[in-house]
C-alpha cells in the first residue's frame, strides 16, 4: 500500500502540486501578532501578488523628543512630491547615510601596550597560549614560590613539580628532582 503527501494552498485550498508550491512569507500586516507568519500557494496564484504590487516608500519618523520611532509606508508619488523644488531621486542620492556603511572588521593585533610581559615576575606563570620564553622560565624557576603565591591568590591554577607538562613548559627539572618527583 503506497501513501501519498498531497499539500493544499494556504489561499484557496485547492491541491498543488510538488513542483508549484510557492512559499510566501508575510513579514508586516495589521494582524500579525508574533512576527513574520509563512504560507504555501500555488504559483498561479501567486502571479495575482505580482501583478498588485505597489509603489511604495517605507520610513521611520523619530522624533526630536527621543520617543519611539514610527514606522510608515507610502505610496511613491506622494513621497516624490514632498520634494517640492527638486526631483525626490536628486534629494536621496545628496542624502546622509542614515547608517555607517559596515566595514569588513579584521581582527587587529593588540597593541603593544595592551600584552601582558609574561617575563615579568608580575605576569609571569600565568596561563597563555604563546609560547614560554626562556625569561619567563627563569622568572619562574627563580621565583616559583612567590607566583604561585599569586597565582592562588588570583585564582588561577598554581605551577606543580609534579605535573611533568608545567616542569617542561618551565624548565623546573632541577627544582622536580630536588622535591623528590621524577620527571
Amino acid at each position: 500500500m503506497a501513501q501519498r503527501l498531497v499539500r493544499f494552498s494556504d489561499l484557496t485550498n485547492k491541491i498543488i502540486d510538488d513542483d508549484e508550491v510557492v512559499r510566501i512569507v508575510i513579514e508586516q500586516h495589521p494582524a500579525l501578532q508574533n512576527g513574520p507568519v509563512e504560507l504555501e500557494a500555488a504559483a498561479d496564484e501567486v502571479d495575482a501578488i505580482r501583478t498588485s504590487v505597489l509603489n511604495v516608500v517605507s520610513l521611520k519618523l523619530y522624533p526630536g523628543d527621543g520617543s519611539a520611532p514610527e514606522t510608515v509606508t507610502m505610496e511613491i508619488e506622494a513621497f516624490n512630491k514632498l520634494a517640492s523644488d527638486r526631483a525626490m531621486a536628486d534629494v536621496l542620492r545628496e542624502a546622509q547615510p542614515a547608517y555607517p556603511p559596515r566595514r569588513p572588521t579584521k581582527p587587529t593585533a593588540a597593541s603593544t601596550a595592551d600584552k601582558l610581559d609574561y617575563a615579568s615576575l608580575e605576569h609571569a606563570g600565568k596561563p597563555h597560549r604563546g609560547k614560554t620564553t626562556d625569561a619567563e622560565k627563569e622568572i619562574v624557576r627563580n621565583n616559583l614560590d612567590k607566583i604561585n603565591e599569586r597565582l592562588e591568590r588570583d585564582g588561577l591554577r598554581t605551577i606543580r613539580l609534579d605535573d611533568a607538562e608545567m616542569v617542561a613548559r618551565y624548565g623546573l627539572e632541577d627544582l622536580a628532582k630536588e622535591a623528590g618527583y621524577s620527571v
